[in-house]
């Protein structure tokens, strides 16, 4: 596939079919990951591939961290519901990745290694939609950074940078629209 048409026509996946994804499909997305740029070239990611019991237990948290922001059930909104109903199940992905990387005391190097995984997992998305999977790059779970720590053994030395479900989609939503798609206003040129 084509860069530029995976970057285009990649999509936050909320529906997926329960199929399960081959181990050798995961390995080569996250290989892909693996090859993005990282600040000092210390590759500063590491990836939790999660599914079973843990992967129902991180939709478990999502859902109560998304119900206790709306009203009582019966007053919420259908939206809210559909929203709600995405976070427990996560659209019924098979498959959670998780990326983490090592806290730093320095905000400095904290930001560095933050950056070197967000590229890596930008690589891991596009990649798994070039393999004909859906992803959505959670940060919303991450209100609860502690407890998923505790419940996928994460160190208490690393940090939870992102999430997504993993899976073949049920659907594809359609395009967003783009803020400034002509890049007349998020774009200076200084000489």
């Amino acid at each position: 596939m084509d860069l530029f048409t995976a970057i285009k026509g990649r999509r936050s996946c909320r529906k997926y079919k329960p199929d399960v994804v081959p181990r050798e499909k995961i390995e080569r997305i996250l290989q892909a990951a693996n090859w993005a740029p990282s600040g000092r070239n210390w590759q500063q990611w590491e990836f939790l591939v999660v599914s079973g019991e843990k992967r129902d237990k991180i939709g478990q948290l999502y859902g109560e961290l998304a119900a206790q922001r709306w009203p009582d059930p019966q007053a919420r909104t259908p939206e809210q519901k559909v929203f709600l109903q995405w976070a427990e199940t996560l659209g019924g992905a098979p498959v959670v990745i998780v990326a983490l990387t090592k806290t730093d005391a320095d905000p400095n190097t904290r930001k560095m290694n933050l950056e070197s995984v967000a590229a890596a997992f930008q690589n891991l998305l596009l990649a798994a939609y070039a393999e004909g999977l859906g992803t959505c790059w959670m940060t919303g779970p991450l209100r609860r950074e502690e407890e998923l720590k505790e419940l996928l053994g994460v160190a208490e030395d690393q940090e939870i940078v992102a999430v997504t479900p993993l899976g073949y989609p049920a659907e594809w939503p359609a395009p967003p629209l783009r803020l400034d798609p002509d890049l007349s206003q998020k774009v200076r040129w200084i000489e």
